[in-house]
């Protein structure tokens, strides 16, 4: 059975919340989020917002710190769009509520500086920012009349003209007319139609074994996307964030950028009671204020060189009322496990972050698909180049959210005709339910440890076609077994994080250089011009 919205968004976090409050109420708005409404990356974020907040600053300075840490790769149309849009866009959140940090006994607002900025500009909300903003806004959300919310719904597949009950004549341009959804508690599928489809589904980091992602980020809208015929970009630069959490018996938890910004120090382990050597001056004249893909690099190589678990993230010299105000959420979680971060170094090591390729978008969020939407990690606008700089993510959700529901909101001024075709039911009819479960877990951990093993921050040609190897194989089994059983949420993930690991390799394959995140031992010199990866359907 269909129900009919005027938008839906699939997706709950700070690109899809931000695009439904930003549509006017006389919109029937679907929002859809895995998982309950305050979930995904959004809430995960520590760190904060970059914007131009302070006078000593400038949108220049903002935009030339953007394109250095992308390695150039980054559009500068793109880049300054979204930038300039920042000042304004923190405004709109502290209208909402959202309970930014302030300058002691002043209504200014405390901004840090991360790796990669020449200023202090990222705004925040102590160590937990992402949260903050989650929760106001889906406070906001949830007292408007015109926004129905979906939760513990995953998107299985975009509905394109092949769903159509009655195709008259072949559109010469390819529509999207909503999408289908599987219930998680009793795996019942349905199909939410639109005028307008959004996707705020997040990035790919799960197809990784090591990630800061919760585990709601299998690369769905990227995957759905593609599989209607969307173009990808840029899937080879995967951001790996350096400091994760170290812990043998806790799940990777973020150590926020915003402590190396504050005066944390990368170590290598003590010897003889002594601090460990400072090693990222060894590998850039930043030391630990060079952009991400840098330190990551960094500290890959240090524990490969040294046979070496983790390295450690010294913030020991540094006022514990200091640790204590700026960064409770961390404070309290190493404390947990035992670390008392104002007097022992917190041990680290990377893990997969932020996915910055993805489906191509133009300034206004619109895909290759006639009213199809995509905004946030889930995209490639051209903000985050081969590399993502710190606190860019946020604010991309935001201006891009605003973005594409102005778009919306001009098309239907402009009374845009839409009749809701009859559109194809899920048909179930030829497969039986799953006997068991074991072949999607051992397939999940078979392809996360491979991408792992071999498209992971140093690669080779070598590598890749290992990896290349086994993930056809994993997708023709995971392919016959959609095709035979009834699909669970499970299967739906499984099959997305393949064809998102798909997309990494071949771009990948596809860049005979280093550039940003992606570093092979094959094509060690960055080629005169940067040039994106482009992928094109063949359907």
């Amino acid at each position: 059975m269909s129900q009919v919205f005027d938008v839906v968004i699939i997706g709950s976090g700070l690109a899809g919340m931000s695009c439904a409050l930003s549509l006017g109420e006389q919109y029937k708005i679907a929002l859809i989020s895995k998982g309950g409404l305050i979930s995904g990356s959004s809430d995960y974020a520590q760190g904060g917002i970059a914007a131009v907040m302070d006078s000593d600053d400038n949108f220049d300075n903002h935009i030339r710190d953007t394109f250095i840490a992308g390695a150039e790769l980054g559009e500068l149309e793109a880049i300054r769009h979204i930038i300039t849009h920042a000042p304004a866009s923190i405004e709109w959140l502290a209208e909402q509520g959202v309970p930014f940090n302030t300058e002691e006994g002043s209504d200014k607002l405390h901004l840090t500086r991360e790796g990669g900025h020449s200023h202090r500009r990222v705004v925040h909300v102590d160590d937990l920012t992402g949260h903050a903003i989650q929760v106001t806004l889906a406070e906001k959300v949830r007292a408007r009349s015109n926004i129905q919310v979906f939760e513990n719904v995953i998107a299985v597949d975009l509905i394109t003209d092949k769903h159509k009950r009655l195709i008259q004549q072949k559109s010469k341009d390819a529509r999207c007319y909503g999408v289908y959804i599987q219930h998680r508690d009793n795996h019942q599928i349905s199909s939410i139609q639109a005028r307008f489809t959004v996707l705020a589904t997040g990035g790919a980091g799960k197809v990784y074994k090591v990630t800061t992602n919760p585990d709601s980020n299998s690369g769905d809208g990227i995957a759905m996307a593609w599989r209607a015929g969307c173009r990808v970009v840029n899937m080879e630069f995967m951001q790996f964030h350096p400091t994760c959490l170290y812990h043998p018996h806790a799940k990777s938890f973020l150590i926020s950028e915003a402590l190396r910004g504050e005066g944390g120090i990368l170590r290598l382990p003590s010897k003889d009671g002594q601090p460990g050597h400072r090693f990222m001056f060894d590998h850039d004249e930043r030391g630990e204020l060079a952009p991400r893909d840098i330190v990551a690099r960094a500290i890959d190589f240090e524990m490969k060189k040294n046979g070496i678990d983790c390295v450690y993230l010294d913030m020991t010299h540094l006022p514990t009322e200091f640790l204590h105000e700026h960064f409770p959420n961390i404070n309290a979680k190493c404390l947990e496990l035992g670390i008392d971060m104002t007097q022992q170094p917190i041990p680290v090591a990377p893990g997969a972050h932020y996915t910055c390729g993805g489906v191509a978008t133009d300034l206004a969020g619109r895909t290759d698909i006639q009213n199809l939407y995509a905004i946030g990690e889930v995209t490639y606008t051209g903000l985050h180049g081969a590399n993502r700089l710190a606190s860019n993510s946020l604010l991309e959700c935001v201006v891009m959210g605003k973005s594409v529901a102005q778009n919306i909101e001009e098309l239907a001024a402009k009374n845009f005709k839409y009749q809701a075709p009859e559109l194809l039911e899920w048909d179930a009819s030829r497969v039986i339910p799953a006997d068991e479960a074991v072949m999607i877990t051992h397939s999940w951990d078979a392809l996360r440890q491979a991408m792992w093993n071999y498209v992971g921050i140093v690669r080779s040609n070598k590598r890749l076609e290992q990896a290349e190897k086994r993930v056809r194989l994993l997708k023709q089994e995971v392919n016959d077994y959609y095709t035979q059983y009834q699909i669970t949420p499970d299967l739906v993930e499984l099959r997305n994080l393949i064809t998102c690991a798909e997309l990494i390799i071949n771009s990948a394959s596809f860049r005979h250089e280093s550039r940003g995140l992606h570093y092979s031992l094959d094509y060690k010199r960055e080629l005169p011009k940067a040039l994106p990866t482009i992928l094109t359907p063949k359907n």
